[in-house]
């Protein structure tokens, strides 16, 4: 086989949950490129229209759902749909979450039980809902949107660390729990990406867009589309034999101490 056709998914149905903007939308249009039938949910019928219509705008047919993560009892009649029309899933990107910023002493518990449902709870009940039928095809790729946060901890966001550690936990286990069925777990630790959300942090001179310029070797803020190859890579056949690891695409933040003042 010729390397570079490891990489193609032709056939496979992707299934990216949240996948109408951003990360999500970068890396579905990333999996349709190298093959991939898409399917996202989201969470009302307006933003799932408004989805098909961009997918369909850049060339995309894909199949859109409105489900929460956090129940399964929108997710299991999904999921059997999906093998109805269209064979089951082959690829699950756990791209769905919320982050709340809140000081830890201010924060109310079923805030942070709410960050934790859907980062943590969320990419269980997905997960849990397509192995078998993974294991009947005998193959399957979890891509669980992990954060440097799986790591690293940081003033305000104690919910959202806790459940992205617990994400780099959870694709640990479920690689160690199914990987004899040739499914493959794996992350992606996006670093600090620039998207519309984080705009108005990346104006020249504002403290947070210069601190991290600062932490990055790279000296840039990300782009959802540098996560687009990581990701093909672990929907592949080319990552065959990676399971349980953690990709992080952080400029090196990760590896750099920072500049010295």
């Amino acid at each position: 086989m010729n390397s570079l056709e490891q990489f193609r998914i032709d056939g496979k149905v992707a299934l990216v949950t949240g996948a109408v903007y951003g990360i999500g939308f970068a890396i579905a249009t990333a999996l349709a490129g190298a093959g991939a039938k898409i399917v996202f949910n989201c969470l009302d019928e307006e933003t799932r229209d408004k989805a098909v219509a961009d997918y369909k705008a850049v060339g995309i047919d894909a199949l859109g759902y409105v489900a929460d993560v956090t129940k399964e009892e929108e997710i299991i009649p999904m999921i059997k749909d999906i093998e109805a029309k269209l064979g089951g899933v082959d690829i699950l990107v756990n791209n769905a979450g919320i982050i709340k910023r809140i000081p830890m002493v201010e924060m109310e518990a079923s805030e942070f039980r709410q960050v934790v449902d859907i980062d943590l709870v969320g990419p269980f009940i997905m997960a849990k809902a397509v192995i078998p039928g993974m294991i009947k095809k005998g193959h399957g790729k979890i891509i669980n949107i992990c954060s440097m946060m799986s790591e690293l901890g940081r003033e305000t966001v104690s919910a959202y660390a806790a459940a992205k550690g617990g994400l780099k936990m959870l694709t640990r286990n479920i690689a160690s729990e199914y990987g004899e069925y040739n499914i493959q777990c794996n992350g992606i630790g996006p670093g600090y990406i620039a998207t519309p959300q984080t705009a108005p942090l990346r104006t020249e001179g504002h403290p947070f867009n210069s601190f991290i310029i600062a932490k990055t070797p790279a000296a840039r803020w990300g782009t959802p589309e540098d996560l687009q190859g990581p990701a093909v890579f672990l929907a592949s056949e080319a990552s065959d034999f990676i399971n349980g690891h953690v990709l992080y695409v952080d400029g090196g933040i990760l590896a750099y101490i920072g500049k010295q003042p």
